[in-house]
C-alpha cells in the first residue's frame, strides 16, 4: 500500500511523544534583524555612542526573543508547511518501503514493535529537526 505524507507524519508524532521529544526552534534572523535595527535607530539618535548603545540593547533584546521555546515535537510535525513536510516523508520513505501494512495502526505497530526500524526513523526525525529547522531537542516529559 503506498504510504502518505499524512501518515508518516502521524507516525513521526507517535515516534516522537513515546520518546517524550521537545523541541525549540530558534529564529536568529529575526534576532539579527533587532540588533541591526536597534543600533541603526540608536545611530540616528545619538550618534556613534548610539549605534553601540542600540546594538547592545538590540542584540540582548534579540537573544531574549529567538531564545526558543520548547514545544512538544508532534506539535511542530502537524504545524510544517507542505513542502517540509514533503522533506521529511521523502527521507523516511526510504526505511519504510518495504514494509506491508493496510492502515495507519497496522503501521505504527509494525515500526513500534520492531527497536531497529524505531530507531532509524528516529535518527531521520532527529537529523531533520537539528539540521533543516536548527531546533535544539529535549527528551522526557
Amino acid at each position: 500500500m503506498p504510504i502518505n505524507v499524512d501518515d508518516v507524519m502521524q507516525l513521526f508524532c507517535h515516534l516522537s511523544q513515546e520518546e517524550g521529544m521537545k523541541a525549540a526552534v530558534k529564529h536568529s534572523g529575526q534576532g539579527a534583524l533587532l540588533a541591526g535595527a536597534t543600533a541603526f535607530i540608536g545611530g540616528l539618535m545619538g550618534g556613534p555612542p548610539g549605534i553601540a548603545v542600540g546594538g547592545a540593547f538590540g542584540g540582548l533584546l534579540g537573544a531574549w526573543m529567538t531564545s526558543g521555546q520548547f514545544r512538544p515535537v508532534p506539535q511542530i510535525l502537524l504545524e510544517l508547511p507542505p513542502a517540509e513536510q514533503q522533506k521529511l516523508y521523502d527521507k523516511a520513505i526510504v526505511i519504510l518501503k518495504h514494509l506491508d501494512w493496510t492502515d495507519l495502526a497496522q503501521l505504527t505497530a509494525l515500526v513500534m514493535g520492531n527497536a531497529s526500524l524505531q530507531q532509524k526513523l528516529t535518527a531521520v526525525l532527529i537529523n531533520y529537526l537539528s539540521k533543516e529547522l536548527r531546533a535544539e531537542i529535549q527528551y522526557g516529559e
